[in-house]
This record gives C-alpha cells, sequence and structure tokens, in this order.
C-alpha cells in the first residue's frame, strides 16, 4: 500500500475543478500525495496522468466505484455535483470504511454554494439579512428542503458521528476565464453558469432582460479567488485549524451586485455589438419564462459574508469590478460559440 496521501477528486475537468486541481499540483504536499481523479471520457486520461494525476473511469452514477474508492481515500475533494443524494451516500459509505481500516476520520471538501441560503423575491429588492459564514445558529435554520440541503444534512451527520471531517465551499456567482495546465490542455471547461445563462437568454430575446424589477441581490467572485479557498482550506484542515461541520461552512464572496445593474451592462454590449436595437433592458416576460425554466433563479436574492475563509488568510485578488468588465467578453464568447454554432 502507497504510503502517500490518497486524494480522491470528482468533478476535475469542470469549471471550478479543473482550477483547484491546477492548484493542487502546485501545492507542497503534490510529492506525498497521490491525486486519482475521476473522469467521464477516457479520452482525458492521457493529459491527466501526463500532470501526475491518477484517473478513475467513471460518473457520480457509479455507485459501487464511488464507494470503493472512497474507502482507499483519505481526502475527498467533491466537486461534481452538490444534490446528488446517491452519489455522495455512496462516497461517505466509502469514507466510513476508510475510517473504520485507518481510526483516522478522512477530510471531505464539499462544493455547494451560496444558493443555499438564497430567497425567491422575484427581483422585488436586495437582500436582507446578511449571511454570515460564523453564524452557526443561524445556519442551522436553513431549512431542509433549500438547495444542496439535503446532501449537506447527510454530510454533516457523517461528521457529527466523527468518521469524517467536512468543510462545506460555498461560491456564489462565479465569473472570469480560468487559466491553467487543464486549461492549456483543452481538458478543462471554462465558462460558468449563472451570468452566461443571463447572456443567453438576453441574446435569444435580442435585449438584456431581468426578473420583475431586478433588484434583487448576489455575491460574485473570480474564479482564481474561488480555486484559492479550496487550498486555503485544505492547508487549515491539514493542520487541524479549520472548523469543520457545523463550524465548516465557508463561504465565497468579494462583493455584491444587483441583477439589474449586470443587466444594463449586458444591454449596453448587445447593443454595441448591434444584437439589440436598445441598451436599456426590460422585465423578461411570461413567454421568456416558458421558454427558459431556470430564469426564475435571476430573480432570487442572496447575501453573505466570507468571514471564515479570510480569517483562515485567504486574500481575493479581484474586485467585484471586475464582474462588469468580465461581461463584453463574455457576450462575445457566447456571440463566437453558441449563436453562431
Amino acid at each position: 500500500m502507497s504510503s502517500k496521501t490518497q486524494v480522491f477528486f470528482t468533478g476535475a475537468t469542470g469549471y471550478l475543478g479543473g482550477s483547484v486541481i491546477d492548484r493542487l499540483l502546485k501545492h507542497p504536499t503534490f510529492a506525498t500525495s497521490e491525486i486519482t481523479a475521476l473522469i467521464r471520457k477516457a479520452d482525458k486520461a492521457a493529459a491527466f496522468e501526463s500532470l501526475g494525476i491518477k484517473t478513475l473511469l467513471g460518473s457520480n452514477d457509479d455507485h459501487a466505484l464511488l464507494e470503493k474508492q472512497a474507502s482507499l481515500s483519505d481526502v475527498i475533494f467533491s466537486l461534481a455535483d452538490a444534490d446528488n443524494a446517491e452519489a455522495n451516500d455512496a462516497i461517505l459509505r466509502g469514507l466510513k470504511k476508510r475510517y473504520e481500516a485507518t481510526g483516522k476520520p478522512p477530510i471531505m471538501i464539499h462544493t455547494n454554494g451560496t444558493a443555499i441560503v438564497m430567497d425567491d423575491v422575484k427581483g422585488a429588492y436586495g437582500a436582507k439579512p446578511v449571511w454570515d459564514d460564523t453564524d452557526v445558529a443561524k445556519l442551522d435554520t436553513i431549512p431542509d428542503t433549500q438547495f444542496h440541503r439535503n446532501v449537506d444534512l447527510s454530510i454533516l451527520n457523517a461528521d457529527k458521528e466523527g468518521y469524517l471531517k467536512a468543510y462545506f465551499v460555498c461560491p456564489s456567482t462565479v465569473y472570469g476565464v480560468p487559466s491553467g495546465k487543464l486549461v492549456d490542455l483543452g481538458i478543462q471547461h471554462t465558462r460558468s453558469i449563472q451570468i452566461p445563462m443571463l447572456i443567453g437568454i438576453s441574446v435569444a430575446r435580442k435585449r438584456a432582460g431581468y426578473v420583475g424589477q431586478g433588484l434583487n441581490i448576489w455575491p460574485a467572485i473570480h474564479i482564481d479567488d474561488t480555486a484559492d479557498v479550496f487550498t486555503v482550506v485544505y492547508d487549515a484542515a491539514l493542520e487541524g485549524k479549520a472548523g469543520h461541520g457545523r463550524e465548516g461552512t465557508y463561504f465565497v464572496e468579494n462583493g455584491h451586485y444587483v441583477i439589474k445593474d449586470v443587466s444594463v451592462k449586458i444591454g449596453e454590449v448587445l447593443r454595441d455589438l448591434g444584437v439589440s436595437e436598445t441598451a436599456e433592458p426590460n422585465a423578461f416576460t411570461e413567454e421568456d419564462f416558458k421558454k427558459n425554466p431556470g430564469i426564475g433563479l435571476m430573480g432570487t436574492n442572496c447575501s453573505v459574508r466570507a468571514t471564515r475563509a479570510r480569517a483562515l488568510g485567504w486574500k481575493p485578488k479581484h474586485p467585484i469590478e471586475e464582474l462588469y468588465e468580465s461581461i463584453r467578453a463574455d457576450v462575445e464568447w457566447h456571440l463566437k460559440n453558441v449563436t453562431s454554432a
């Protein structure tokens, strides 16, 4: 059996997962670790192995495979799917076996998102109150029906039982284009979801839009700053200095934005590029909602404070203004790669 720390990584080719992997390649523990990445496509295996990362061919639907690999792992980076309860349960079963075999609780760094505290105001007003990740009593009041909550609760219970130490990294609106070895090799997704979805809907209707009055707010964070949180939490977890379980929620933000302000910027770019006759956004219509089932998320509120990561030494480098500056490139990318496809 290898004496190296066994690390199992899901979501390695994702927008965020690939950036975290890139940081692990440079991490001081890389030489003493053996990282295994779960991948769905065999044609990406050679690229990962060229970086010194082992691969396991499969998906989150291969529960027996997940359980077995987790049972061999000292550390889990779970970045694949925050809502897949069956896959999560398989990983937990494996980690429990690992604990029973070694007597040492494995580390589980699980990714969900600040959507765990969002509320649906349909664009009517800005978010109040702010959720601070050090306010454990308040976090305990998150309804069981909230996004990602069922998976979180099972992990929290596992931490409480003592057979693992759980750390929840909760990004907000992530923006920016990632860089690094996985991007260079062409094996990492390079687009985010939230703002690109708003752009896609706006392009399709030939006018920028928002839900209701567009007054709702969300936190935001650059992809590089987001990935940095994972290594900060990992370092602290290895040293036993990071809160875990109920004390282990790590929001990720560096400021907040109003949805309508983003829509205004999208509108300006659409007008400049000849897609829209006007730069002024307007409210999404009933027809827009019918065509885009996920559009309601654009009307939700979310306001958080990332106190824990900052207390561990995390220092985000990208101010919220860069979110607005990134929109032109995102619109141009969409027009080139989606609309013209």
